[in-house]
């Protein structure tokens, strides 16, 4: 660390001495948004970038003073009590005050943010824990069924941190003052209760160490527990498709309703003076996006959402047989070329001989094909267009290249990640009879092989062909566990990742795992019945953005049909000018054109991106609905007026 940085640091210790009681909310905030940073680091940190944030505020204010030329605006402020700087001020000294201004303005703006980010940080790992908490618990009570002991327990719920998330890293610090701090169970259960951020988990931990200190039925505390935070997390599913109603109705008041009233005023308004045409382009290239993708942040943290499946492959190199001889034969060495030729395509050939699984299984690769082919295309036509003698035209036709780049940007990432989640939604669907199965004829005595050899030949819609694949893994030698792994990895979803994780680990500690299968299957069941109400609510108001949609691009299209072509018919009579001149006050009617096209293309792009975001709870589940959207903009705009 620099000599400065130490210093600092050393300062930052003293001024947490000096009122300790004032940085003791930030200190629980830290540890509780387990952000593995110490006060007097984050203190240090702060400091840092605060200072850092406003000199370059305070660099931008002095360099924005010397500009030659100001623009001058009017803000309608009347100075009542006609304040004058004295006239012996220089230039120079009022800059620099008015940058030291800036300074100490942006610097602790940017020292309460962070002071404060902890606790939003908290914020976020307190919904985290409670979204996975009664998957957690339902896999402790599996685990329980099966004869293991508590800390036994807590030890493979800390290791799958990618299945279980936050809840995981709680019960993490259990296992680190266990086998680190030699604390006991009770010690450990208690010290977590005090950090945790979330109120449901410290009030499970505290029954929980309840009813081991007394002695208890730990299995009929762990299945109530389940069957509580089941039906809590459907309370909580319709709680927030509620408030998802109101937010819709404020969406389309505001972001719809609202900016069509203002367009409809402007371009009224455009034609007596050009003042309107900024202010209309402000709305629509300004407000309209910052405040849908304000909008879109909203929802998505208001969103019941299931974290991703995130898996880490590391490398290691095998010693057990260093001291082997290789040895390399004469007339072997075609061979040896051979297998290293074949090493080296076989991904290609992977790839050339099913091209669309690549894309498929991850969407995401579409943009690396996508992109290239949308920016040869641009180029392409910006190369073969004319110099059209009027700017108006050639806007247009740049602007009609332009969307057709994009739609070669959205169309196939929205197709592909279509497609792979239908997939994904029809093998989910089959996961709770698939469990129920396997618990019926594992209760009749047989083994997880044989049942997944008998439920072969039963139809279970899309998973069949995943049954197989998991039968076959298992004829060619590998083990249960490692065949359902392999599934699990290839499928990658949080519902198919709970169960797997259930029956492997419970399967490896006894064979008759019928009640933990009953388990995973009830589990697995109430997260479909769950998504499957919260399609059936979201549809709704998927419909309800594609109809305020439709309204908003008629009345556009209303306004640019009847209102600005006869405006243009009527100046064409009088003046004999050309189309592409026309205008009405001091405003051309083409650039009002440009303008309500561009509206609509841009309302279609972020509506599309709402209704994946209410609809289907993702992002990238709406690219399709704004493709669609843009398509239906684009092709009324440019076949029908």
């Amino acid at each position: 660390m620099l000599p400065g940085c130490t210093k600092i640091r050393h300062l930052a210790r003293r001024w947490v001495k000096r009122d300790p009681v004032r940085y003791r909310g930030l200190r629980e905030d830290l540890v509780a948004a387990n952000m593995g940073v110490t006060l007097d680091r984050y203190l240090l940190r702060t400091f840092l970038v605060s200072g850092l944030f406003g000199t370059l505020w305070a660099i931008a204010a002095f360099l924005a003073m010397h500009l030659p030329v100001l623009p001058q605006v009017s803000v309608g402020i009347y100075n009542v009590f006609s304040i004058r700087l004295p006239v012996f001020v220089p230039t120079d000294t009022l800059q620099i005050a008015v940058s030291v201004l800036v300074f100490v303005l942006a610097a602790y703006t940017a020292y309460n943010f962070f002071l404060r980010y902890p606790s939003l940080a908290k914020k976020n790992r307190t919904t985290r824990i409670n979204l996975l908490l009664h998957h957690a618990v339902a896999y402790m009570y599996a685990m329980r069924q099966g004869g293991a002991e508590m800390l036994g327990v807590f030890r493979a719920i800390s290791g799958s941190s990618s299945v279980y998330g936050e809840v995981a890293h709680e019960f993490r610090r259990v296992v680190r003052d266990a086998d680190y701090f030699g604390y006991d169970v009770i010690t450990a259960l208690r010290h977590l209760q005090e950090t945790t951020p979330s109120e449901k988990l410290q009030e499970f931990v505290q029954d929980l160490i309840s009813v081991v200190e007394s002695g208890g039925d730990m299995l009929a505390f762990l299945e109530t527990r389940v069957r509580t935070y089941q039906e809590e997390a459907r309370f909580e599913q319709k709680t927030f498709l509620s408030t998802l109603q109101l937010v819709a109705e404020a969406y389309v008041t505001l972001f719809v309703a609202g900016p069509l009233f203002i367009i409809i005023v402007m371009v009224v308004m455009g034609f007596v003076s050009s003042t309107s045409v900024m202010q209309l382009s402000v709305i629509i290239y300004l407000l309209i996006p910052v405040g849908s993708l304000f909008f879109i942040l909203f929802v998505d943290a208001i969103s019941i959402k299931t974290e991703g499946i995130e898996r880490y492959t590391g490398m290691r190199w095998l010693h057990e047989f260093g001291d082997a001889r290789v040895e390399e034969r004469t007339g072997e060495e075609p061979l040896v070329r051979q297998l290293a030729h074949y090493d080296r395509i076989r991904n290609l050939r992977s790839f050339l001989r099913h091209p669309f699984q690549a894309f498929l299984i991850e969407p995401n690769r579409t943009f690396f094909v996508a992109v290239p082919v949308a920016l040869a295309y641009i180029l392409l036509a910006v190369l073969a267009t004319p110099a059209y003698p009027d700017v108006e035209v050639l806007i247009d036709v740049l602007d009609d290249h332009l969307i057709v780049a994009l739609l070669i940007v959205l169309l196939p990432f929205g197709i592909c990640y279509q497609v792979w989640r239908t997939k994904v939604m029809g093998l989910e669907a089959g996961i709770p009879e698939f469990l129920n199965r396997l618990s019926g004829i594992n209760q009749v005595g047989l083994t997880l092989a044989q049942a997944i050899t008998i439920i072969v030949k039963a139809d279970l819609g899309v998973l069949t062909y995943e049954i197989r694949k998991i039968k076959r893994d298992i004829e060619w030698g590998a083990s249960v566990q490692d065949a359902l792994v392999r599934f699990e990895e290839r499928i990658r979803t949080p519902t198919i990742a709970r169960a797997v994780t259930l029956i492997t680990t419970a399967s490896r500690m006894t064979g008759d795992i019928g009640v933990v299968l009953n388990i995973a299957a009830r589990d697995a069941a109430i997260s479909e019945t769950l998504k499957r109400e919260r399609q059936a609510e979201m549809f709704i108001y998927t419909a309800i953005v594609y109809l305020v949609f439709i309204v908003f691009i008629f009345v556009v299209a209303v306004i640019d049909a009847q209102f600005l072509s006869a405006l243009a018919g009527v100046d064409t009579l009088a003046s004999g000018s050309m189309p592409g001149g026309i205008a009405f006050g001091n405003t051309s009617i083409a650039t009002f054109e440009r303008l309500l096209f561009h509206a609509c293309l841009i309302q279609a792009l972020f509506s599309g991106l709402i209704a994946g975001e209410m609809g289907e709870g993702s992002l990238r589940a709406g690219v399709k609905h704004a493709a669609m959207m843009v398509l239906i903009a684009f092709a009324i705009f440019t076949v029908f007026l």
